[in-house]
């Protein structure tokens, strides 16, 4: 059973609620806080593509930098420095654009997608590149060519690039096996409680260095635009977090850890992204981050009318 997270709060009155479920756990593992629903598995959507590039390394990928190995890692922006991080990666490996399997997409940020759609209609403006998960679909490209795996059909839950994700999520999770969804970018879902889910990231925030898992959790810590991209919720929360690792998820999931190993997963049930980042900042000062004026603000954002600031998105006071 869910329970109320966030609230929108106008002129003083109670405009919306959101309502979801999370954990919090501390550097043993150790949930300190649980409201709803988190031993039951969920569809964590992109906050699982840490755990996908770290079965790419442990199948041969070797990245020229951490910009690469977080472009593989990234819900990008599809701006001109995330798209030429993709084309790197396809042409240092020999693929085009076309034999990514993602769908085509505009870009997310508004002045990427107002370029992309000058003189074009959005069909013929729409590219696979802009796509937010091009570079984990890039990156597992290069998976096959250096494991002489097919490339076509990539995407199938019988390959054996997505077998392999399969075990690598089973294996830092602990999660037992159930029925795989379906993601936005056509590749196979592994459904994750909140609690392991959680467990994960600090898995990944605690890993010895030079493993894989710390080997992507580094490239995020340290490339946090290139997993997102301008004003994106994770770039503004671990540029505020020194030493966080974090990775939103679609319809409203995240997950996070600190370097002691303490880390959060949610998630909000209506999806919408407004009660994101409010929700984490109340996680990270329960968890004891020293608090800043950048967390404050990020804290509580502003609701607008007429231009003027006219109520507050919150955490649900008292809640943590």
């Amino acid at each position: 059973m869910s329970v109320e997270l966030v609230e929108v709060v106008r002129s003083g009155f109670r405009e919306c609620v959101h309502r979801g479920s999370l954990v919090i756990l501390d550097p043993d593992g150790e949930p300190t806080v649980e409201l709803g629903e988190v031993h039951g598995p969920i569809f964590p959507r992109s906050t699982n593509k840490p755990m996908q590039a770290i079965t790419l390394l442990r199948h041969g990928f070797h990245p020229v930098d951490d910009a690469e190995l977080a472009i593989a890692t990234a819900s990008h922006f599809g701006e001109p420095d995330h798209v030429e991080l993709v084309q790197r990666l396809l042409d240092r490996f020999g693929f085009t654009e076309d034999e990514l399997e993602c769908p085509p997409d505009l870009p997310f940020e508004e002045q990427a997608r107002a370029t992309a759609l000058a003189g074009h209609d959005r069909a013929k403006a729409a590219r696979r590149i802009y796509m937010n998960c091009s570079g984990k679909h890039a990156a597992m490209l290069a998976t096959c060519r250096i494991n002489d795996w097919p490339t076509r059909g990539y995407l199938d839950a019988g390959h054996p690039l997505q077998r392999a994700v399969t075990d690598t999520i089973a294996d830092i999770t602990g999660e037992p096996e159930t029925d795989l969804g379906l993601d936005g970018c056509g590749l196979p879902i592994v459904p994750v409680s909140l609690v392991n889910l959680a467990r994960a990231y600090a898995t990944m925030a605690t890993a010895p260095a030079g493993s894989p898992e710390r080997r992507v959790a580094e490239a995020i810590r340290t490339h946090p635009r290139v997993i997102s991209g301008t004003d994106g919720p994770d770039l503004r929360v671990m540029t505020a977090t020194p030493g966080l690792v974090c990775k939103i998820g679609a319809d409203g999931v995240h997950a996070g850890a600190l370097p002691d190993g303490s880390a959060f997963a949610y998630k909000i049930d209506d999806g919408h992204d407004r009660a994101r980042v409010p929700l984490t900042l109340a996680i990270l000062q329960r968890m004891g981050v020293d608090w800043t004026d950048d967390h404050a603000e990020l804290a509580a954002p502003a609701v607008l009318g007429g231009g003027a600031r006219v109520g507050v998105i919150r955490a649900i006071p008292g809640l943590l």
